[in-house]
């Protein structure tokens, strides 16, 4: 019933879809700009800056996760899950746990120190998945995020 596989190149249209059926998920679906050759040029081309797992229930693609590595000065390697998501029509069937679980094999397998991921404070359910596997949640530290023209201003200061 339940196969969950790397994401392969052709699977990008489909992964995009899902992308912006999580940013709708989320309620911020007009913040989604990334192109499908964007997708195809950083997971599949030569330098490949994320990956992706695709979990298809009986053959329909019913979610994905897609992580990337980064470093910790205090532990070591470590992956960022970026996106966790299960389509509606397929939630409640242990999908979610099953990637994250998928996302855990790699982390162990790579000698990663673990999982560093964000949840809104509204997905109830989410939070509750999370904290029922063993999660810690680290209110204490705040997410910050620079983009836009405050990136370009801040980006200027260095010439």
């Amino acid at each position: 019933m339940l196969h969950i596989r790397p994401a392969i190149i052709d699977d990008v249209a489909e992964l995009r879809t899902m992308i912006r059926e999580l940013a709708e998920f989320e309620h911020e679906l007009e913040l989604v700009t990334i192109s499908e050759e964007e997708l195809k040029r950083d997971g599949f081309g030569e330098k490949p800056r994320f990956r992706a797992l695709i979990a298809d229930w009986e053959g329909q693609p019913a979610g994905y996760a897609l992580t990337f590595r980064y470093y910790s000065t205090w532990v070591g390697p470590g992956l960022f899950l970026e996106d966790l998501f299960v389509r509606d029509l397929f939630r409640g069937r242990g999908i979610g746990k099953a990637l994250l679980a998928a996302v855990a094999g790699i982390a162990v397998e790579e000698h990663c120190y673990g999982i560093h991921w964000e949840v809104l404070d509204w997905n109830e359910k989410a939070i509750e998945l999370y904290k029922a596997l063993g999660a810690e949640f680290r209110d204490q530290w705040r997410p910050v995020l620079l983009t836009g023209e405050a990136l370009m201003r801040l980006a200027k200061k260095s010439e």
